[in-house]
């Protein structure tokens, strides 16, 4: 005959842990995993009206949708001026030029859930 286990209540005072953030066993460092988030960067120049509107659109957009946003300022490096000073603002996600002049939100939504993960 078997050994049976007979279940015994829990002393809720000794019988919980408190909780810990999830770690590999004997690690005491937390990790944050990590997240594939669309890279949008925005291309802009001083006194550019239109950038300054895009700028307002790309931050309402970080309101709703989860992508990392870095802005270049293209003043004084003349590879940048050359590939981007006539077409200002200039958004590209995930290095692919996406917007010239305007930043269309519905556009940017559907470019942003394209975005490869």
């Amino acid at each position: 005959m078997g050994v049976r286990a007979v279940a015994q209540p829990l002393d809720a005072a000794r019988g919980l842990r408190p909780r810990r953030p999830a770690g590999r066993g004997g690690d005491d460092h937390t990790r944050d995993l990590p997240v594939d988030r669309a890279e949008v960067v925005l291309y802009t120049a001083q006194g550019c009206h239109l950038c300054d509107r895009a700028r307002h659109v790309l931050a309402g957009l970080r309101q709703e949708l989860d992508f990392d946003l870095r802005e270049v300022d293209i003043a004084g490096d003349e590879a940048l001026e050359a590939a981007y000073r006539e077409s200002i603002p200039v958004v590209e996600i995930d290095g692919r030029r996406r917007f010239t002049y305007f930043v269309q939100p519905d556009a940017f939504r559907a470019a942003v859930a394209q975005a490869p993960d």
